[in-house]
């Protein structure tokens, strides 16, 4: 009897010009991180990813995509287009962070409090929020991830491959380590 194992990859390719990244674009090793703003889990990998990032340095390329469960998380939604908002206004990370260190408090208000804290054209923000300007852009990401084999938050990509580890620290950074050595590879 033989058995089919696969491995679930990454489906879209990391893209300059959909992606949110930091990192160059030639690192040795790209790592995805599908995530949803209200997620426990997501929020005690967030500062595991920002360990990691601070430990490659410039051999870490980290890409961010939107993956809100909707089901479980009734405000994940609305943050990940909050994000992408200010995205339009060229401050992604600084929502992105500032919604990891805020996740519990993620409603509407909550949401025009950070604008206006980071500095954004509030009203377009609002504007932009009450007409989901930004929900078939978080959407998008949504499915590449259920095209990817995401079922869960938060998942990671090393090179592409899911990371089925544990994302404690030493264990991503080892997987992250393990993967700069074999190859330097884009997303």
């Amino acid at each position: 009897m033989s058995t089919t194992q696969w491995e679930a990859v990454l489906t879209m390719a990391v893209a300059e010009d959909h992606d949110h990244i930091q990192g160059p674009p030639d690192a040795a090793v790209t790592l995805v991180q599908y995530g949803d703003y209200e997620c426990p889990y997501c929020g005690e990998a967030y500062p595991i990813v920002k360990e990691v990032q601070a430990r490659m340095g410039e051999r870490l390329r980290f890409v961010f995509r939107n993956f809100p469960i909707t089901t479980a998380h009734p405000h994940a939604e609305q943050a990940a287009e909050a994000a992408e908002a200010a995205a339009a206004q060229g401050r992604f990370w600084e929502m992105h962070d500032t919604l990891y260190e805020n996740q519990r408090r993620l409603r509407d208000e909550d949401l025009h409090a950070y604008a206006e804290r980071l500095g954004l054209d509030v009203e377009l923000f609002d504007k932009e929020m009450a007409e989901h300007v930004h929900a078939e852009r978080v959407h998008e990401d949504f499915i590449s991830g259920v095209r990817s084999g995401v079922n869960g938050t938060p998942t990671f990509y090393i090179n592409g491959a899911r990371h089925d580890d544990s994302y404690e620290s030493e264990t991503l950074f080892a997987a992250l380590e393990r993967a700069a050595v074999e190859g330097r590879g884009a997303g």
